[in-house]
């Protein structure tokens, strides 16, 4: 055999083997499970409904639920509430935190006012978002509230959801700044995402 039939056949094995460990992986990588597809891109969510528990201060006795459900002219607004003087008046607002931490309820801050318009009844032409008007206790101490407010918002600039409701140990007037003069602050809770 002359040298250049030799490296002839040994060029040829060498390629042979190549081709070989070349079809191996190829093989290998088409029996390889495929990686897990990427989780989707989270989408931004619509809430149509809130909810808020109402607990008492200290020294109050106080409690009850407000819900927020959206609908096509605004957002209804229901509210039941125990625990108040038979046949009182309570005013009853959207207040900038939903900070539970004080226990005068003092850490929800000021009425919900985005736009900054002065205080006044929730059907004014311009009032603060958190501006609800009053609640009013019957003989047995409670009070239920329902109607739509078109001011407040469950999505965007007007948004509730985060916030805090405040029941107040007077009545609000409508019209002393900021606050209506509703006084002390009896139950409170913050508004969180409900079950639609």
């Amino acid at each position: 055999m002359n040298g250049h039939s030799k490296f002839t056949r040994i060029a040829a094995s060498a390629a042979l083997a190549l081709a070989l460990v070349l079809t191996r992986g190829a093989t290998a990588q088409e029996n390889k499970p495929a990686a897990p597809a990427a989780p989707p891109a989270p989408t931004a969510t619509t809430i149509s409904k809130a909810v808020c528990n109402l607990t008492p201060t200290k020294d109050s006795a106080v409690t009850g639920k407000v819900t927020f459900t959206k609908q096509a002219d605004g957002v209804l607004i229901e509210a039941q509430v125990s625990g108040l003087k038979p046949g009182s008046k309570h005013g009853f607002h959207i207040h900038e935190f939903g900070d539970l931490s004080a226990p005068d309820g003092t850490s929800l801050g000021g009425h919900f006012n985005p736009a900054g318009h002065p205080h006044a009844a929730p059907d004014a032409p311009q009032r603060h978002s958190g501006d609800l008007g009053n609640l009013e206790a019957d003989a047995q101490g409670n009070a239920t509230l329902s109607r739509v407010d078109k001011t407040i918002q469950l999505n965007g600039e007007q948004c509730i959801v985060g916030r805090g409701i405040v029941v107040h140990a007077d009545p609000d007037d409508m019209t002393t700044q900021p606050t209506g003069k509703a006084g002390a602050r009896v139950a409170v809770g913050t508004i969180g995402v409900a079950k639609p």
